[in-house]
């Protein structure tokens, strides 16, 4: 994937870049893995506005991915390449040969025709999902489990990578994209390769309105609101009456620890991520 620039034929162009999409070869989705997508607007479930700058958009349709990858020792063709809304990389359709569809992230480099598989044995080739206790050390992974069993919930950013650093006992000790080195259960599965569209983020918005079709609202600076509005708001001129920068709620920023010391996963943790 490339990126595509304008010639500033307006301010907002000088600016704009986006994704040159050529790695898609499917403009519609597969039917059955599609799923509603409702707006909620910044509204939570008794109405009430909780975030004020969400709103509007493009309608969505949810798209299925199988971030489980429990289908073993099943072979698959990649059937086609699409652009998910949802998410940054692009989603691969997979047919098994049983006859059923999934989508799973696309990692860079799979193309339509492409076998992917989960389980054990399996070659070390991109697509492919399987334990960490058969992934060799050094090679990237990405759609990682925090725990075994469970759906993978890290490394699903565009671009991404984790690397796999060392192994103890039934322990895998890896590299995060953030930096932070923590230890995993050799169980717990993941997908061979890194991400695709690592260009994303270089592209750039542009201009408020393309900011408006993804359902984000205009941000106002907190020193310009009412005290009532903001802790931060009020004072004369653009004093804000000396309070330390925090959010709304209040939660001090720049520094603040938030992270819950007591959580029984801190202690996976071998070294934080870079500050």
């Amino acid at each position: 994937m490339g990126i595509k620039t304008f010639r500033p034929i307006t301010p907002a162009r000088r600016y704009y870049s986006v994704a040159t999409f050529e790695e898609i070869t499917r403009d519609k989705p597969h039917e059955s893995l599609l799923r509603p997508k409702p707006k909620s607007g910044g509204r939570n479930n008794t109405g009430r506005k909780t975030d004020k700058w969400i709103g509007g958009g493009e309608k969505q349709q949810y798209r299925v991915v199988d971030f489980l990858r429990d289908k073993t020792g099943v072979p698959g063709k990649v059937v086609s390449v699409e652009y998910d809304p949802n998410r940054t990389p692009r989603i691969a359709l997979v047919c098994y040969v049983d006859g059923e569809y999934r989508y799973i992230l696309c990692p860079l480099g799979l193309k339509v025709g492409d076998t992917v598989a989960a389980g054990r044995s399996l070659p070390i080739r991109d697509g492919n999902a399987m334990p960490l206790s058969d992934v060799p050390v050094g090679v990237e992974i990405h759609n990682l489990q925090l725990y075994p069993q469970s759906r993978s919930f890290l490394v699903r950013a565009a671009g991404t990578a984790a690397q796999l650093m060392n192994k103890e006992e039934d322990m895998a000790v890896i590299r995060l994209p953030s930096g932070e080195i923590r230890r995993f259960h050799l169980a717990c599965m993941a997908t061979i390769g890194r991400l695709s569209v690592p260009e994303h983020k270089d592209i750039v918005v542009g201009k408020a309105g393309r900011s408006r079709h993804r359902g984000i609202r205009p941000v106002s600076r907190a020193v310009a609101m009412n005290p009532i509005d903001h802790p931060m708001g009020g004072g004369e001129g653009k004093s804000s009456g000396g309070r330390h920068p925090c959010s709304e709620r209040g939660i001090p920023a720049k520094g603040y620890k938030t992270r819950n010391r007591k959580k029984k996963s801190s202690r996976m943790i071998v070294q934080r991520r870079k500050k």
